[in-house]
């Protein structure tokens, strides 16, 4: 099963119909729970269950329910918010050892917000509301996992998120059911900082440094194949994360460009690398140019739980 989505909005919805809940910045995971086995699975149905051992044992809280199937977000708590650099080092992590190890140094915590199936009975077509009662009954808090709070009033919830460099809110209508896979406006997004997922489609060395990455190229797919571009980005590929990702871009070589058009590069157009649209990363930018390119962006990480197939109609809309 693939989680519901949220979709973008630009203000928090209002009224008695609607609650509202933190958006964490973190890997969406679905933990499906029989007896002392728990399985957990990415947005993307990979079994990341190996990564993260911290939820699989009796301290997490989570075993010992009959069919259970939760829905919630992974992260890695520093300073008081989440740390998605922190948790990109666990998301492809499948060595029971390695995974052992960093739950040592950088515990995840199990954020649970849904419940989608309970002793047995698939709860998908309940209203939110009684899922979210349902979800209040079960005793799951412990040390990695927590139940967050929800809210009535998500003006003052997404005000406060902005004062504690928390990454946005989710409001979502009461009576809505649970859609897997569907991204309708039932849940809506608001983020404080844009961060999206986009396709590694190509790179540049440095100008200087031709062993060395200077940026990478950035694109969205479409239904029909061809990708459109959305920029390079080089802020946050400095140091040991730059010579790590380009090792991994090495390994995918590709004779063609993916874009629908070809930018004008000038003196940058022969010395690009084009690579098989496999990795996704996560991007942190200041808004979207009229050109449909992003502004400032920022490097924040790989996605490990993502394919090109899961970005198709996410796109954003360019800046007013």
């Amino acid at each position: 099963m693939r989680p519901m989505l949220a979709t973008p909005a630009d203000t928090v919805p209002s009224g008695e119909d609607w609650i509202h809940e933190v958006k964490w910045d973190g890997m969406r995971v679905l933990a499906q729970v029989a007896g002392d086995k728990v399985r957990l699975s990415s947005r993307s149905e990979r079994d990341v269950s190996v990564a993260f051992p911290e939820l699989l044992g009796p301290a997490s809280g989570l075993q010992g329910y009959d069919d259970l199937v939760l829905d919630g977000e992974v992260v890695v708590m520093s300073g008081g918010v989440p740390s998605f650099a922190a948790l990109a080092e666990r998301f492809n992590v499948s060595d029971p050892a390695m995974a052992a190890r960093l739950a040592g140094t950088a515990a995840v915590t199990y954020l649970v917000f849904d419940v989608l199936q309970a002793m047995g009975r698939p709860t998908l077509a309940m209203p939110l509301r009684q899922r979210r009662q349902l979800l209040d009954g079960l005793p799951l808090q412990s040390p990695v996992v927590h139940v967050p709070a929800w809210f009535t009033d998500g003006a003052e919830l997404a005000a406060a998120t902005a004062a504690q460099g928390l990454e946005g809110v989710v409001s979502k209508r009461l009576a809505s059911p649970y859609r897997p896979g569907r991204r309708t406006p039932d849940w809506r997004k608001i983020v404080h900082r844009r961060t999206d997922s986009f396709v590694v489609c190509g790179w540049l060395p440095e100008r200087d440094n031709p062993g060395a990455l200077g940026s990478v190229y950035l694109a969205t797919p479409t239904p029909d194949g061809p990708m459109i571009f959305r920029g390079r980005v080089g802020s946050g590929l400095a140091g040991g994360r730059g010579a790590e990702l380009l090792d991994r871009l090495r390994e995918i070589p590709s004779p063609d460009s993916p874009l629908t058009e070809e930018p004008v590069w000038e003196a940058d157009r022969g010395a690009i690398q084009w690579v098989r649209p496999e990795l996704i990363a996560d991007v942190e930018f200041l808004g979207i140019s009229d050109g449909g390119q992003l502004r400032q962006p920022t490097w924040h990480g790989l996605r490990h739980d993502l394919t090109a197939a899961d970005l198709i109609g996410t796109e954003t809309a360019a800046d007013d």
